[in-house]
């Protein structure tokens, strides 16, 4: 959603709901914790990581930076939640 914001496409995205379970925590967690070579990442690192791959004026650069709290707030859920 951040990144659909970012290229002007929040109007197509709208027509899906946006799910509020765990499954989309888990798909987080598994995207910002392994990077793309299937190596473990913490969070902090595999967001860094992406933000090096791209332009500072990119918009999957300024999507990744906005999302960052929200991504984040996923991983903590799954890790809670495994606990």
């Amino acid at each position: 959603m951040y990144e659909a914001e970012q290229r002007g496409h929040t109007d197509e995205l709208a027509v899906y709901e946006l799910e509020d379970s765990s499954v989309p925590d888990a798909l987080i967690y598994a995207g910002m914790t392994t990077g793309p070579a299937g190596q473990s990442f913490d969070f902090d690192r595999r967001i860094d990581e992406i933000l090096e791959w791209y332009e500072p004026d990119s918009e999957v650069h300024n999507a990744i930076s906005k999302a960052r709290p929200y991504l984040g707030a996923a991983v903590k859920r799954v890790v809670a939640r495994s606990g």
